[in-house]
């Protein structure tokens, strides 16, 4: 049997690759912990809708995520527009 187009142990590249030399940071942790707090209600059935605005350390990119249901679509739309919006301003 062939090993072609198999990944050997060489072609492993390690996911984060700048974790183990990030340095400990408030604002990260703060990030972190509001993500498994919501992780969590998720888990246990609690939220109904998340929506989601991630903005890149360097303030380039913002992208936006969201599950809900359908008739929450409409509202989560606007309130995460307002918020992409005060967001780039804050920038300038």
């Amino acid at each position: 049997m062939s090993n072609q187009g198999q990944p050997t142990g060489a072609d492993v590249i390690p996911f984060p690759p700048h974790v183990a030399s990030m340095t400990p940071n408030a604002d990260i942790a703060s990030m972190i912990e509001v993500l498994q707090d919501h992780l969590a209600l998720a888990r246990e059935g609690k939220l109904r809708s998340v929506a989601v605005v991630s903005v890149s350390a360097d303030g380039a990119a913002i992208g936006t995520q969201w599950s809900c249901q359908n008739a929450d679509i409409t509202g989560l739309i606007g309130k995460l527009t307002v918020l992409t919006h005060d967001m780039m301003a804050a920038r300038k």
